[in-house]
């Protein structure tokens, strides 16, 4: 990655602001003509920069959120169309990622210091004449800053910001030696302002709350345009979802207070919060000018942010709840992707959980192109493993615990082999290769018992439908779980290195010894989730009869799955691989609890943590952790495209560069179509009931195999139609 020749300074306040947020400034005079200048800038926190009072750029929350004691991005921008003959430079900064009180739960060595670094600006403005002569104006000693109307701005508590405020006295700013060896350009993808809600409807709680209700949980902040006077209030409070009484719930939240408040100043005004974001899908309006009762619903607005991607799969059926829960998934999915794929984005967490990528990574690269967002994130990644290999829970790793968990750290090898499958190229296999082998490495030096992981800690198969009372964890044994995954990273590790034509006789080695350490270990399995892992990573001796026993082990529950993140991914996958396709659309299509569809019964827009966040009888499951917009589950849309559709990509041609269609139809619904935007082009697979018979209509741009049933096709790019018995 290239870097640049930084002259500025990093520059922080000379006494510290408190919780407002400073604005830092310089002014200057330009007497040329201004062929192009560009703007390269980063911050210990996140910035906002304006140049003559028009933004630099469209990247909110710049400069995002990396490793920072590794990794701090910076951005460039091309203001030259900003430029005048006289000019001011003001840059907001607060506390963002960086110096927010993360992870909200519990104390973090890690966090605490970050903290103690000063809110803190790096700044240079290169600019070149039409002449050819060139100058640099950099952040140093000459610069001031002044307290902003950003009275508090913090990641989980929201902003507050006064516009009555008059203009604050400028102050000098202090250099400091900031960090310099970490910085790299812009690897990411930019967090954007993606698109604008109104309110769906407004109504008064039974508490007697006006409630404004944008029929969608969505991640962003909302915008009020407004007439009033100097020193009037807007107050707004966040919410996911109401309680069964119909009132304003918060719970959820924890301890995010998610701040609202803004003070009015005279006249016609626009207010959006600059440096924070909310999840969220109702507001509660505490205060407003003139009274509530004069409110204008029109005058608030939801934007919705996420890291700038392009969509890329879409998938439709003739089912209005299974569409319902299609659009579900693709929120869910926006609605984490802020930088770095969190868990949840309203509550006092919002953190990169590796298991949580790693479940539904897959799912997440048809639904959008999410190359640049997942390499930048598992740069991170890499950045922060342990010498002995270790990787956190959590990417960029606030919660530094002192061991890894199954599933979790093997998002390490996991992401970057689907990330080569779904995109094709090997660059993320070469940047992550030793990451990837240093994992399998941990496992191997920590495990109490050769070629299995044992004695580790772990989550297991969390959020189990099984688990004992009083756990989160399923009833999956921890050793089998973190067993199979050793396996399977390690067969991964070969296949990269195989790619790689790296030399992966010691993987081939042990991936062998594994196996028979298994099949040794565990000759019965226990649970649903044991049969799945047995047979999707091909470690039970007979995979058919391990698929058989889950077949068995879900009919004999009622048609419901007991899995949890674990085994969720697969279960699907593995009943129609082994000849139950038609179970495996009877757990999709089921609307009663525990189901995809149950919580669409129940009024979500986007996918829950918990299969019963609100239970039947509108009860909470909890308020510890009950997240309404948690995309892991999703992960099942993975299956739509792949099986029910029937899009994969063929291994020896990563990238769709050569595809498999082989649809799976089932008649409990008329049609059923996905699209696919690959990296050469546009495939699509419908099928359709007709009187007698399964239509199929298909489109590739690339050498395809398609399986009608039982007859296999060889064709060229074109479009097709099929048929088969029903």
């Amino acid at each position: 990655m290239e870097t640049m020749e930084w002259k500025a300074k990093w520059v922080a306040p000379e006494t510290e602001t408190g919780d407002a947020a400073p604005v830092f400034s310089t002014n200057f005079s330009l007497s040329n003509k201004v062929r192009r200048a560009v703007l390269h800038i980063t911050a210990l926190g996140v910035y906002e920069a304006r140049i003559n009072n028009c933004r630099a750029g469209e990247f909110i929350l710049a400069p995002g959120w990396t490793a920072y004691p590794e990794r701090l991005q910076y951005q460039s921008y091309d203001v030259t169309d900003l430029l005048k003959e006289a000019n001011e430079l003001q840059v907001l900064v607060g506390r963002g990622w960086y110096r927010s009180r993360m992870p909200g739960w519990k104390s973090s060595d890690y966090m605490k210091l970050l903290q103690t670094n000063p809110s803190a600006l790096l700044a240079q403005l290169e600019i070149t004449y039409a002449d050819g002569s060139a100058e640099t104006l950099a952040s140093d000693e000459s610069w001031s800053v002044a307290e902003s109307p950003v009275r508090f701005s913090e990641i989980y508590d929201g902003e507050i910001y006064d516009a009555s405020m008059e203009d604050c006295p400028k102050s000098p700013v202090r250099c400091f030696d900031g960090p310099s060896h970490t910085l790299i350009p812009q690897q990411g993808e930019e967090i954007r302002e993606q698109e604008r809600l109104h309110p769906a409807s407004v109504f008064v709680t039974p508490k007697g709350e006006t409630v404004i209700d944008f029929g969608q949980n969505l991640t962003g902040y909302v915008e009020i345009s407004l007439s009033a006077q100097k020193g009037q209030v807007v107050d707004l409070s966040f919410a996911e979802v109401m309680d069964k009484e119909g009132n304003f719930y918060t719970d959820n939240y924890r301890s995010a207070k998610s701040q609202y408040h803004y003070t009015c100043c005279d006249g016609p005004q626009t207010y959006k919060p600059h440096l924070t974001f909310y999840g969220f899908r109702y507001i509660r309006v505490n205060k407003f000018p003139g009274g509530i009762g004069q409110m204008d619903p029109s005058c608030f607005t939801a934007v919705v942010l996420h890291s700038e991607m392009k969509r890329t799969g879409w998938l439709r059926s003739s089912d209005p709840l299974l569409n319902h829960l299609f659009d579900n998934i693709i929120w869910g999915q926006k609605g984490n992707f802020v930088d770095v794929p969190t868990d949840c984005p309203q509550r006092d967490e919002r953190l990169g959980w590796t298991g949580d990528a790693q479940v539904f990574i897959r799912t997440a690269c048809l639904n959008y192109d999410c190359e640049k967002f997942f390499t930048k994130w598992l740069a991170d990644m890499a950045a922060q493993q342990g010498e002995n290999g270790i990787i956190g829970h959590v990417i960029p790793d606030v919660l530094q615990e002192p061991h890894a968990s199954a599933a979790w750290g093997d998002a390490a090898v996991i992401c970057p082999w689907e990330i080569y499958l779904a995109y094709g190229n090997p660059d993320i296999l070469k940047a992550q290769y030793t990451c990837m082998k240093k994992w399998v490495g941990y496992i191997t030096e920590t495990t109490t018992t050769p070629n299995l992981w044992t004695g580790g800690t772990h989550y297991g198969d969390w959020l189990g439908l099984d688990a004992p009372s009083g756990s989160y964890k399923g009833s999956s044994r921890e050793d089998f779980i973190a067993s199979a995954f050793y396996a399977y990273s390690t067969s991964l590790v070969i296949k990269a290195g195989k790619v790689l034509s790296e030399d992966v006789s010691y993987y081939t080695d042990l991936y062998d010894r594994i196996v028979a350490a298994f099949r040794q270990a565990y000759p019965v399995y226990e649970t649903q989730t044991e049969c799945i892992l047995a047979a999707h990573f091909s470690l039970a001796p007979d995979p058919q009869a391990a698929a058989d026993q889950l077949a068995e082990m879900v009919r004999s529950a009622g048609i419901q799955i007991k899995t949890g993140f674990v085994g969720t991914p697969y279960i699907l996958h593995v009943l129609s691989k082994y000849g139950h396709a038609d179970l495996a659309y009877s757990l999709l299509l089921r609307k009663e609890y525990p189901s995809w569809l149950y919580p669409v019964t129940k009024g979500a827009t986007t996918i829950w943590e918990h299969w019963d966040g609100i239970m039947e009888n509108g009860d909470f499951w909890s308020a510890d952790m009950n997240s309404y917009n948690h995309y892991a589950y999703g992960s099942v849309a993975d299956w739509v495209y792949s099986v029910a559709a029937g899009i994969s990509p063929i291994e020896e041609f990563p990238g769709y560069e050569r595809v498999q269609i082989a649809p799976t139809p089932d008649s409990r619904l008329d049609w059923l179509e996905a699209v696919l935007d690959t990296r050469h082009g546009r495939i699509s697979s419908k099928w359709q009931k007709e009187e007698n018979a399964w239509r199929y209509t298909i489109q590739t741009p690339v050498q395809a195999r398609i399986r009608i049933g039982d007859k296999l096709y060889t064709v060229e790019a074109g479009s097709y139609v099929f048929y088969s018995d029903r």
